[in-house]
Protein backbone atom coordinates (compact mmCIF):
# COMPACT_ATOMS: atom_id res chain seq x y z
CA UNK A 1 0.00 0.00 0.00
CA UNK A 2 1.05 3.43 -1.11
CA UNK A 3 2.07 5.71 1.79
CA UNK A 4 -0.28 7.89 3.03
CA UNK A 5 0.10 11.37 1.60
CA UNK A 6 -2.79 14.31 2.23
CA UNK A 7 -4.75 14.29 -0.16
CA UNK A 8 -5.25 16.99 -2.78
CA UNK A 9 -8.00 19.15 -2.02
CA UNK A 10 -9.16 21.54 -4.98
CA UNK A 11 -12.03 22.88 -7.04
CA UNK A 12 -14.02 22.76 -10.36
CA UNK A 13 -12.38 25.53 -12.26
CA UNK A 14 -14.01 27.80 -15.01
CA UNK A 15 -12.56 27.33 -17.87
CA UNK A 16 -13.95 30.51 -20.02
CA UNK A 17 -11.72 32.88 -20.94
CA UNK A 18 -8.97 29.93 -21.74
CA UNK A 19 -6.46 28.02 -19.64
CA UNK A 20 -4.49 30.42 -17.84
CA UNK A 21 -7.06 31.96 -16.49
CA UNK A 22 -8.47 28.41 -15.30
CA UNK A 23 -4.57 28.39 -13.56
CA UNK A 24 -5.17 31.88 -12.62
CA UNK A 25 -8.11 30.62 -10.89
CA UNK A 26 -7.01 27.61 -9.39
CA UNK A 27 -3.98 29.77 -7.98
CA UNK A 28 -6.34 32.57 -6.59
CA UNK A 29 -7.88 29.78 -4.56
CA UNK A 30 -5.09 27.93 -3.59
CA UNK A 31 -6.18 24.67 -5.26
CA UNK A 32 -4.39 21.59 -5.34
CA UNK A 33 -6.47 19.78 -7.90
CA UNK A 34 -8.73 20.87 -10.43
CA UNK A 35 -11.62 19.83 -12.82
CA UNK A 36 -12.36 21.23 -15.70
CA UNK A 37 -14.70 21.04 -18.59
CA UNK A 38 -13.27 20.82 -22.01
CA UNK A 39 -16.84 21.50 -23.94
CA UNK A 40 -20.22 23.28 -23.23
CA UNK A 41 -21.85 21.07 -19.99
CA UNK A 42 -25.39 21.71 -21.16
CA UNK A 43 -24.99 21.04 -24.81
CA UNK A 44 -23.64 18.94 -27.42
CA UNK A 45 -21.37 21.26 -29.04
CA UNK A 46 -17.78 19.79 -29.16
CA UNK A 47 -14.57 22.15 -29.09
CA UNK A 48 -11.53 21.06 -30.96
CA UNK A 49 -9.43 22.80 -28.56
CA UNK A 50 -5.67 24.04 -29.62
CA UNK A 51 -3.38 21.95 -29.14
CA UNK A 52 -0.86 24.16 -28.63
CA UNK A 53 -2.54 25.48 -25.48
CA UNK A 54 -3.42 21.99 -24.51
CA UNK A 55 0.15 21.21 -24.36
CA UNK A 56 1.25 24.09 -22.13
CA UNK A 57 -1.71 23.87 -19.97
CA UNK A 58 -0.63 20.15 -19.53
CA UNK A 59 2.70 20.92 -18.88
CA UNK A 60 2.09 23.89 -16.56
CA UNK A 61 -0.16 21.32 -14.44
CA UNK A 62 2.98 18.87 -14.37
CA UNK A 63 5.36 21.26 -13.22
CA UNK A 64 2.93 22.01 -10.25
CA UNK A 65 1.84 18.89 -9.22
CA UNK A 66 -1.65 19.82 -10.07
CA UNK A 67 -4.12 16.55 -10.83
CA UNK A 68 -6.49 17.46 -13.94
CA UNK A 69 -10.20 16.04 -14.06
CA UNK A 70 -12.43 16.38 -17.13
CA UNK A 71 -16.28 16.06 -16.79
CA UNK A 72 -18.25 15.36 -19.38
CA UNK A 73 -21.57 17.25 -20.06
CA UNK A 74 -24.70 16.60 -18.33
CA UNK A 75 -26.18 15.66 -20.94
CA UNK A 76 -24.62 12.29 -21.47
CA UNK A 77 -26.99 9.54 -20.80
CA UNK A 78 -25.98 5.66 -22.05
CA UNK A 79 -29.19 4.31 -20.67
CA UNK A 80 -31.03 6.73 -23.15
CA UNK A 81 -33.86 4.89 -25.06
CA UNK A 82 -33.66 7.87 -27.48
CA UNK A 83 -30.78 7.32 -30.23
CA UNK A 84 -29.89 10.44 -30.60
CA UNK A 85 -28.87 11.16 -27.28
CA UNK A 86 -27.38 7.44 -27.00
CA UNK A 87 -24.90 8.64 -30.39
CA UNK A 88 -24.38 12.13 -28.80
CA UNK A 89 -23.68 10.73 -25.47
CA UNK A 90 -20.88 8.12 -27.67
CA UNK A 91 -18.97 11.13 -29.27
CA UNK A 92 -19.05 13.52 -26.29
CA UNK A 93 -17.20 11.15 -23.66
CA UNK A 94 -14.96 9.92 -26.56
CA UNK A 95 -14.39 13.54 -26.80
CA UNK A 96 -13.84 14.02 -23.25
CA UNK A 97 -11.55 11.14 -23.24
CA UNK A 98 -9.51 12.18 -26.45
CA UNK A 99 -9.36 16.24 -24.92
CA UNK A 100 -8.74 14.83 -21.33
CA UNK A 101 -5.27 12.54 -22.37
CA UNK A 102 -4.15 15.84 -24.58
CA UNK A 103 -4.46 17.87 -21.10
CA UNK A 104 -2.96 15.13 -19.47
CA UNK A 105 -5.93 14.22 -17.29
CA UNK A 106 -6.02 11.51 -14.93
CA UNK A 107 -9.70 11.19 -15.94
CA UNK A 108 -12.41 12.08 -17.23
CA UNK A 109 -15.92 12.02 -15.25
CA UNK A 110 -19.54 10.65 -16.36
CA UNK A 111 -22.73 10.37 -14.53
CA UNK A 112 -23.84 6.94 -14.44
CA UNK A 113 -26.95 8.25 -16.39
CA UNK A 114 -30.72 6.76 -16.33
CA UNK A 115 -33.57 5.25 -18.20
CA UNK A 116 -36.74 6.55 -18.53
CA UNK A 117 -40.45 6.51 -17.60
CA UNK A 118 -41.58 3.32 -19.74
CA UNK A 119 -38.18 2.17 -20.37
CA UNK A 120 -36.58 -1.42 -19.00
CA UNK A 121 -33.69 -1.04 -16.94
CA UNK A 122 -32.04 -4.21 -18.18
CA UNK A 123 -32.67 -2.96 -22.04
CA UNK A 124 -30.72 0.40 -20.19
CA UNK A 125 -27.91 -1.91 -19.00
CA UNK A 126 -27.33 -3.74 -22.23
CA UNK A 127 -27.13 -0.43 -24.06
CA UNK A 128 -24.73 0.69 -21.54
CA UNK A 129 -22.50 -2.35 -22.25
CA UNK A 130 -22.33 -2.12 -26.30
CA UNK A 131 -22.17 1.60 -25.80
CA UNK A 132 -19.47 2.07 -23.35
CA UNK A 133 -17.21 -0.78 -23.36
CA UNK A 134 -15.88 0.08 -26.61
CA UNK A 135 -14.31 3.62 -25.20
CA UNK A 136 -12.91 1.55 -22.32
CA UNK A 137 -10.42 -0.28 -24.97
CA UNK A 138 -8.94 2.51 -26.23
CA UNK A 139 -6.05 4.75 -24.68
CA UNK A 140 -6.84 7.44 -22.05
CA UNK A 141 -7.54 8.46 -19.11
CA UNK A 142 -9.61 6.86 -16.53
CA UNK A 143 -13.02 6.69 -17.08
CA UNK A 144 -15.18 7.70 -13.80
CA UNK A 145 -18.70 6.77 -13.24
CA UNK A 146 -20.32 9.23 -11.00
CA UNK A 147 -23.45 7.44 -9.15
CA UNK A 148 -26.15 9.98 -9.16
CA UNK A 149 -28.88 11.84 -6.78
CA UNK A 150 -31.05 9.06 -7.20
CA UNK A 151 -34.17 11.09 -9.47
CA UNK A 152 -35.61 9.36 -12.20
CA UNK A 153 -34.70 5.78 -13.10
CA UNK A 154 -31.10 6.23 -12.09
CA UNK A 155 -28.37 3.46 -13.19
CA UNK A 156 -26.40 3.73 -10.56
CA UNK A 157 -27.47 6.11 -7.48
CA UNK A 158 -26.45 4.16 -4.36
CA UNK A 159 -23.12 2.92 -3.81
CA UNK A 160 -24.14 -0.45 -3.64
CA UNK A 161 -25.44 -0.24 -7.45
CA UNK A 162 -22.06 0.12 -8.13
CA UNK A 163 -20.87 -3.77 -8.39
CA UNK A 164 -23.91 -4.73 -11.42
CA UNK A 165 -22.83 -1.20 -13.00
CA UNK A 166 -18.80 -2.31 -13.29
CA UNK A 167 -19.84 -5.64 -13.91
CA UNK A 168 -22.10 -5.03 -17.30
CA UNK A 169 -18.82 -3.28 -18.01
CA UNK A 170 -16.60 -6.65 -16.93
CA UNK A 171 -14.55 -4.69 -14.32
CA UNK A 172 -12.87 -2.71 -16.56
CA UNK A 173 -9.48 -1.91 -15.74
CA UNK A 174 -9.96 1.75 -16.64
CA UNK A 175 -13.31 2.02 -14.79
CA UNK A 176 -12.85 4.31 -11.63
CA UNK A 177 -15.25 5.95 -9.58
CA UNK A 178 -16.07 9.53 -8.77
CA UNK A 179 -18.07 9.87 -5.80
CA UNK A 180 -19.82 13.08 -4.81
CA UNK A 181 -20.90 13.71 -1.32
CA UNK A 182 -24.53 15.58 -2.36
CA UNK A 183 -25.22 12.81 -4.34
CA UNK A 184 -24.69 10.17 -1.68
CA UNK A 185 -26.68 11.90 0.59
CA UNK A 186 -29.68 12.62 -1.83
CA UNK A 187 -29.88 9.38 -2.67
CA UNK A 188 -30.17 8.12 0.84
CA UNK A 189 -26.66 6.92 2.35
CA UNK A 190 -26.68 9.54 5.78
CA UNK A 191 -23.18 11.09 5.80
CA UNK A 192 -24.90 13.25 8.31
CA UNK A 193 -25.01 10.39 11.15
CA UNK A 194 -21.95 9.58 13.37
CA UNK A 195 -20.06 6.95 10.94
CA UNK A 196 -22.12 7.59 7.93
CA UNK A 197 -19.14 8.38 6.10
CA UNK A 198 -17.22 5.49 6.90
CA UNK A 199 -20.18 3.01 6.14
CA UNK A 200 -20.52 4.70 2.94
CA UNK A 201 -17.23 4.24 1.71
CA UNK A 202 -16.84 0.87 3.36
CA UNK A 203 -20.13 -0.17 1.09
CA UNK A 204 -18.28 1.46 -1.88
CA UNK A 205 -14.85 -0.42 -1.27
CA UNK A 206 -16.81 -4.04 -1.31
CA UNK A 207 -19.00 -3.40 -4.59
CA UNK A 208 -15.92 -2.26 -6.84
CA UNK A 209 -12.70 -3.15 -4.63
CA UNK A 210 -9.83 -1.06 -3.40
CA UNK A 211 -8.28 1.56 -5.18
CA UNK A 212 -11.47 2.45 -7.60
CA UNK A 213 -12.62 5.55 -6.06
CA UNK A 214 -9.85 8.24 -7.45
CA UNK A 215 -11.72 11.26 -7.36
CA UNK A 216 -14.13 12.58 -4.78
CA UNK A 217 -16.57 15.82 -5.63
CA UNK A 218 -17.06 17.39 -1.76
CA UNK A 219 -19.89 18.88 -1.62
CA UNK A 220 -22.74 19.71 0.84
CA UNK A 221 -26.35 19.45 0.41
CA UNK A 222 -28.70 22.04 0.68
CA UNK A 223 -31.93 19.05 1.16
CA UNK A 224 -32.09 16.65 3.71
CA UNK A 225 -31.28 13.08 3.78
CA UNK A 226 -32.96 11.07 0.75
CA UNK A 227 -33.96 14.15 -0.57
CA UNK A 228 -33.40 12.86 -4.44
CA UNK A 229 -32.54 16.20 -5.19
CA UNK A 230 -28.27 17.29 -6.50
CA UNK A 231 -28.10 20.83 -5.26
CA UNK A 232 -25.06 21.70 -3.72
CA UNK A 233 -23.91 23.58 -0.80
CA UNK A 234 -21.18 25.06 1.00
CA UNK A 235 -19.00 22.85 3.34
CA UNK A 236 -20.19 22.90 6.71
CA UNK A 237 -23.44 24.93 5.62
CA UNK A 238 -25.79 22.13 4.91
CA UNK A 239 -27.10 19.32 6.12
CA UNK A 240 -24.18 17.10 5.99
CA UNK A 241 -22.38 19.62 8.14
CA UNK A 242 -18.44 19.70 8.57
CA UNK A 243 -17.69 17.08 10.35
CA UNK A 244 -18.27 13.73 8.22
CA UNK A 245 -15.71 15.34 5.63
CA UNK A 246 -13.04 15.00 8.21
CA UNK A 247 -14.06 11.40 8.45
CA UNK A 248 -13.62 11.30 4.93
CA UNK A 249 -10.37 12.05 5.07
CA UNK A 250 -9.53 9.37 7.59
CA UNK A 251 -10.63 6.40 5.65
CA UNK A 252 -8.43 4.22 4.10
CA UNK A 253 -10.35 4.31 0.43
CA UNK A 254 -9.23 8.00 0.15
CA UNK A 255 -5.53 7.23 0.60
CA UNK A 256 -3.95 9.68 -2.18
CA UNK A 257 -7.22 10.33 -3.59
CA UNK A 258 -8.11 13.80 -4.63
CA UNK A 259 -11.07 16.17 -3.62
CA UNK A 260 -12.43 18.65 -5.23
CA UNK A 261 -15.28 21.65 -3.91
CA UNK A 262 -18.45 21.72 -6.95
CA UNK A 263 -19.58 24.81 -4.58
CA UNK A 264 -22.06 27.11 -5.32
CA UNK A 265 -20.01 30.85 -5.10
CA UNK A 266 -17.33 32.95 -6.53
CA UNK A 267 -13.47 32.35 -6.14
CA UNK A 268 -13.75 33.80 -2.20
CA UNK A 269 -16.13 30.52 -1.43
CA UNK A 270 -14.39 28.70 -3.07
CA UNK A 271 -11.52 29.49 -1.28
CA UNK A 272 -12.83 29.22 2.11
CA UNK A 273 -14.24 25.42 1.33
CA UNK A 274 -10.95 24.82 0.40
CA UNK A 275 -9.57 26.03 3.39
CA UNK A 276 -11.75 24.65 5.54
CA UNK A 277 -11.72 21.02 4.39
CA UNK A 278 -7.49 21.13 4.45
CA UNK A 279 -8.36 22.11 8.06
CA UNK A 280 -10.38 19.02 8.76
CA UNK A 281 -7.80 16.61 6.53
CA UNK A 282 -5.03 17.90 8.90
CA UNK A 283 -6.65 17.97 12.10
Amino acid sequence: MPPRKPSPVGAHVPVAGGWLKALAYAEEISAAAVQVFVSNPRGWALSPGDPAKDEEFRGRCADAGLPVFVHAPYLVNFGSPTEATLRKSVDAVAHSLARGAAIGARGVVVHAGSCVAGAHRDDAMVQLREHLLPLLDREGPALLIEPTAGGGQALCSAVQDLGPYFAQLDDHQRLGVCLDTCHAFAAGHDLAAPGGMKKTLDALVRAVGRGRLQLVHANDSKDPLGSLRDRHESIGAGHIGKDPFAELFRHPATRNVPVVVETPGDAAGHRTDIELLRSLRDA
